[in-house]
């Protein structure tokens, strides 16, 4: 009898340690890579993802922070080519693969303060029904957008209306509508990988650019500049993705895991932000008391409003029907939740 239990008990633990080899051989190390550092936010978002998925499956995530592949064209690239699983990036790089993701840098479309944005990013139907179709053409599963933080002008002199902007070489990303806007708000809009953005600001190549304050001070703009600008015209908006073979190709489970991840990372990012453009404001004060910081009146951002109807316009153009129902969409989507 104690031998037929030896062999049975024996048996059983032969059947345990072949399923769990056949578990192990199924967990995957998955590569995620984003634009900014660890630290920003992108960073603190990705780790937050990461975390998520790892205490609810058996995959590892690998997170690769901006420069270590490339800059975001590279990235994009490879999250295209299944080469990286996940990728974070604003839609004004990939506005170059989805005209339509332009519609975020639509002067003063958006509220600039993210906190107005939560139910707008959770609930909007443009972004999340409309937009996942789009990216889905381009070979990737639309995870989740989500606000940044209010973009700033930061510049050499001050700006106090669109004059000041007079041959003011500005860098912008390779975004035809934001080449565009600044147009329409004076400049000459200067597309630079953001590699070369500090040289070129040192060496006075360019005269300005514009980023969440945060960026500005975590990338250390402020010390080649001499002015940050409110104008209230956007919020940085960013998207992470994954590769769409390498998604449908998920046991529905693991498909649960990566959207419950990036649910909890996207309230985690919109809790991490609240009151962080004032933090990042304070330091730059600190490190640089005299650095003149500008926010406009209502009555002094009225001339960049009435340029940035003809921006609207120009994205109609770009974009045809499509644009335009999107763009009437998000309207409908932002009167919803930040009446």
């Amino acid at each position: 009898m104690r031998s037929i239990k030896s062999r049975l008990m024996a048996g059983l633990a032969s059947t345990a340690i072949v399923l769990a080899g056949a578990v192990a051989a199924q967990a995957e190390t998955w590569k995620y890579a984003f634009e900014e550092a660890m630290t920003d936010v992108q960073g603190i978002y990705a780790q937050k993802f990461k975390e998520e998925v790892e205490a609810n499956s058996d995959h590892e995530i690998q997170l690769f922070p901006f420069g270590t592949l490339g800059e975001s064209a590279d990235i994009m690239e490879q999250a295209q080519a299944g080469i990286l699983q996940f990728v974070d990036q604003s839609p004004g790089f990939t506005g170059a693969l989805i005209p339509e993701a332009q519609v975020f840098f639509v002067p003063y479309l958006l509220p600039a303060k993210s906190e107005d944005l939560g139910e707008f990013f959770r609930n909007s139907k443009a972004i999340n029904e409309m937009f996942p179709e789009l990216y889905a053409e381009q070979g990737l599963e639309l995870l989740k957008m989500f606000p940044e933080g209010e973009v700033v002008m930061n510049t050499k002199d001050p700006v106090e209306k669109p004059e000041d902007l007079n041959e003011v070489k500005f860098r912008v990303m390779t975004n035809p509508l934001l080449v565009e806007s600044y147009k329409a708000f004076g400049a000459t809009p200067t597309p630079l990988p953001w590699g070369e953005v500090y040289g070129g600001l040192q060496t006075n190549i360019i005269q300005g650019q514009e980023n969440p304050l945060f960026w500005v001070e975590s990338t250390k703009m402020y010390e080649v500049t001499g002015a940050i600008t409110l104008t209230g015209h956007n919020n940085f908006t960013t998207a992470v993705m994954a590769n769409k073979d390498f998604y449908d190709g998920l046991s529905d489970e693991d498909k649960k895991v990566v959207q419950d991840a990036a649910d909890a990372a996207f309230e985690h990012i919109l809790e991490y932000q609240k009151g962080l453009s004032e933090e990042s404001l304070a330091k730059i004060k600190e490190a640089k008391p005299e650095m003149t910081i500008s926010d406009l009146t209502e009555e002094q951002r009225a001339p960049f409003k009435e340029a940035a109807a003809q921006v609207e316009a120009k994205f109609i153009e770009m974009t045809g029907d499509s644009g335009k129902k999107i763009l009437d969409q998000m309207k409908e989507d932002l009167k919803a939740a930040t009446q």
